[in-house]
């Protein structure tokens, strides 16, 4: 075989390549990406709206109101995740699946339920803060380091 052959044959492997990564990459609409996310953020928003006017009605406080509405959407979530549903909605509804509360309950419950094979303590307790340990613990020093800034400037 001639070395002009095997150039040959080399760029013709690298074109049938690059068709083949051509046809299995996914394009995207942005706008249609935009419109499905925007509609999922909405529904979840209305739902979690649906609960505080529910609450409400049954005669609680605003804020009473608000902490059955976290509740109730944080257990929603992690429901939707056991049954590998909160993927597919996330899948189609991009970023507007990951409104804060419902991703992040999300987050902490996917590692838990992948590695709930490996045992109670090496797989659900060290795999469930892997994606929200870090807000947890920046939220944590935060909050503290804004505590001791407080009480200085109380002293002051």
């Amino acid at each position: 075989m001639s070395v002009e052959e095997m150039d040959r044959q080399e760029k013709q492997k690298q074109k049938e390549y690059g068709q083949y990564v051509k046809g299995v990459t996914p394009t995207h609409s942005l706008w249609l990406q935009m419109l499905k996310a925007f509609i999922t953020g909405g529904i979840i928003c209305c739902i979690g709206q649906l609960i505080m006017n529910l609450a409400k009605g049954m005669g609680l406080d605003q804020q009473a109101a608000g902490s059955w509405c976290a509740l109730l959407l944080v257990l929603l979530s992690v429901i939707l995740t056991g049954f590998n549903l909160f993927q597919k909605i996330a899948k189609w509804g991009g970023a507007g699946a990951l409104v804060p509360i419902t991703g992040f309950a999300n987050s902490v419950a996917a590692p838990a339920i992948e590695f709930r094979t490996e045992g109670q303590v090496f797989g659900i307790g060290c795999k469930i803060f892997t994606i929200a340990g870090p807000v947890i613990l920046y939220g944590i020093f935060s909050s503290w380091l804004l505590g001791v800034l407080y009480w200085i400037s109380k002293l002051l």
